[in-house]
């Protein structure tokens, strides 16, 4: 298995399906949901530009830096948003996950965990990664602070780093999880999916 094979994960609340342009209609139902892509500190494609976002991952994913993922409710069947493996580094070998993003109404609800540790297992179980990373804009609190109760520590902050859609520099916050930290991180998150209740 390469890190570059579309693959299918399935855990407690959703499904995360190799990613296609025939989700495109269910992720602009999901987008819309929250209207997603006003949110200055994030970056969520509009509804006219999903189908060119779904093509931008897919290139990424032909050239071998990502492989990215279409997320799918199991209690509705419905697409709730995407997720990615990405800045894939094959000889570490090492991945970020990120590009991600979930419906309004799917927030709370175990979904964001739930994927998590599908990807997070998958990384250290399967693939072999010594650790994962994640990133954020300085400014996306929300994000900060989920990506911190995973169990991820802090490694630093690149100032200036890139720039927003709107053309602003962001500071980005890189955060990680290391192999030797990974069956903390598993159990904290096991844990807090068992507090949402059986499935459905």
């Amino acid at each position: 298995m390469t890190f570059i094979e579309p693959i299918t994960l399935t855990g407690k609340f959703v499904t995360l399906e190799p990613l296609t342009q025939e989700h495109h209609d269910g992720l602009v139902d999901a987008a819309r949901d929250g209207d997603l892509w006003k949110l200055w500190y994030t970056s969520v494609p509009t509804p006219e530009g999903m189908a060119a976002d779904i093509e931008r991952r897919l290139s990424l994913q032909e050239a071998g830096s990502m492989l990215p993922f279409a997320t799918r409710s199991r209690a509705t069947g419905k697409l709730i948003g995407m997720t990615t493996y990405m800045n894939i580094d094959a000889a570490t070998p090492r991945v970020e996950i990120g590009s991600t993003w979930n419906a309004a109404s799917a927030h709370g609800t175990g979904t964001n965990p739930d994927s998590k540790l599908l990807l997070l297992r998958h990384a250290f179980e399967v693939l072999g990664c010594p650790a994962v990373e994640f990133r954020t804009h300085w400014l996306n609190h929300q994000s900060r602070e989920a990506i911190a109760r995973l169990g991820a520590k802090q490694d630093g902050v690149l100032r200036n780093h890139s720039r927003t859609k709107d053309g602003v520099l962001r500071d980005t916050v890189v955060f990680s999880i290391l192999e030797h930290e990974w069956p903390a991180v598993r159990n904290g998150l096991e844990y807090r999916l068992a507090k949402y209740g059986a499935e459905g």
